[in-house]
């Protein structure tokens, strides 16, 4: 049985669906209405608002905050500045992803972390002997992500902060609809967006905030159906579905080092002296001198074969309204071998492609690489070319742009083709 978030007051009565999922422990909506599509359009066309509380969160305050947090985490948090967010990985000893996150810089010496499972543990375990305080913050912080074109013109009616020039992966404190508030320019869409992040006593007060101040600019409530399908679009992995966390895996193949899922970009081997070691790092530098056996991948299901299977059974072609989460085999380009499988995937209806994630053996990786996925129709097999294909797969200008400076913001957490993919785990 779930709980209610801060948010629970405002967001049950609209939920016509009555469809909940549980995240976290938390009840969270699947979708609004009976159907999810509107919710879709939202986050690509107006603006989509996600209660996204049921993220783990903890502060990391002290004088060695920034230290602990190079030593448990696979990119280098020191190099970051006062209002800068990266995106971060951090493993187990041997290299493998326990989990994946934003790290903030919210004052001096003062950082927090998001999370999709609890890490406070493993934080603790690997605070011995640092002058660091953890609090987890998972309660009494709660949070809104406002996603889609007009997020940054809903989120101005109610807000002095500086949204024009506020670069893609930066925070500001603020007030939004006169509660205190941080502002940070992440999402889990792909497209333009904020995460605003509140004390719970002030939770409905936000949402009344941002629903009064959207009004007229298509503002509404969306739930995870429609974001599972544009995380995909953006290319944005989920942890237990495209990847399993090293402390949940049963067996070594079950886990994945950063390099593997896509995420080596998080990884920082090249650090001051006497600041080099971070935990995993001798096996994460051993893989990158010698490669890495996988790879994550993007794919695009060739939509003439897909018609051509149907149609040999007498059936039009059929694809999914939901994005799917299931392990589907990958064969190599003959459909002699299996070489990798796909995790998650949809149909797009703003690229008008079928699209998918998938990991495979890296001889296979590379782009433009004609693949075969398994297809089931009717209960019979097909073998459909999928073919590998550049992530992400909606890419928007706007994603990264600013306003008051005319030009295209350079991100400091991470690379150009990925953003956070931690705002939902469920």
């Amino acid at each position: 049985m779930g709980v209610p978030t801060p948010f629970h007051n405002k967001t049950a009565p609209l939920v016509k669906s009555m469809r909940w999922k549980e995240w976290s422990g938390y009840f969270a909506p699947e979708k609004y209405d009976t159907v999810h599509d509107n919710e879709y359009v939202l986050y690509r066309q107006t603006a989509g608002l996600l209660d996204i509380s049921p993220l783990f969160k903890y502060d990391v305050r002290g004088k060695d905050a920034a230290h602990f947090l190079d030593r448990v985490m696979a990119r280098e948090v020191s190099r970051l500045k006062q209002g800068q967010v990266a995106y971060s990985t951090w493993c187990d000893e041997r290299g493998k992803c326990i989990d994946d996150g934003t790290v903030s810089v919210l004052g001096e010496n003062w950082y927090r972390v998001t999370s999709a499972n609890p890490s406070l543990r493993w934080f603790k375990i690997n605070a011995h002997g640092f002058d660091v305080q953890l609090e987890d913050t998972s309660q009494r912080i709660a949070a809104l992500a406002l996603q889609g074109p007009t997020s940054r013109k809903i989120l101005q009616q109610v807000s002095s902060a500086p949204l024009d020039t506020l670069k893609f992966f930066h925070c500001v404190s603020d007030r939004v609809g006169g509660v205190p508030a941080v502002i940070s320019r992440t999402g889990y869409t792909g497209d333009l967006g904020y995460e605003v992040w509140v004390e719970a006593k002030d939770a409905e007060r936000l949402w009344d905030a941002i629903m009064e101040g959207g009004k007229h600019y298509g503002v509404g409530p969306a739930g995870l159906l429609a974001l599972d399908m544009v995380r995909n679009e953006a290319g944005f992995i989920l942890i237990d579905v495209d990847y399993k966390s090293a402390k949940h895996a049963f067996t070594d193949e079950q886990k994945s080092s950063p390099y593997e899922i896509g995420l080596g970009w998080t990884v920082h081997l090249d650090r001051p002296a006497g600041r080099e070691y971070f935990v995993g790092r001798e096996a994460l530098e051993r893989e990158k001198t010698l490669g890495s056996a996988w790879t994550l991948v993007g794919l695009e299901i060739d939509w003439d074969e897909l018609e051509a299977a149907y149609d040999a059974q007498d059936l039009p072609p059929h694809v999914p309204t939901t994005a799917w989460r299931s392990a589907i085999p990958i064969f190599d380009p003959r459909g002699d071998r299996q070489v990798g499988y796909a995790t998650s995937g949809t149909w797009s209806p703003i690229l008008k492609k079928n699209i998918a994630l998938a990991t495979v053996e890296t001889p296979y990786a590379a782009l433009g690489t004609p693949l075969k996925m398994e297809h089931m129709i009717e209960f019979k097999q097909a073998l459909l070319t999928a073919r590998v294909t550049k992530k992400p797969f909606f890419d928007p200008p706007r994603k990264k742009s600013t306003i008051g400076t005319g030009k295209t913001a350079q991100r400091n957490g991470g690379s150009s083709t990925t953003a956070t993919p931690q705002t939902a785990r469920t």
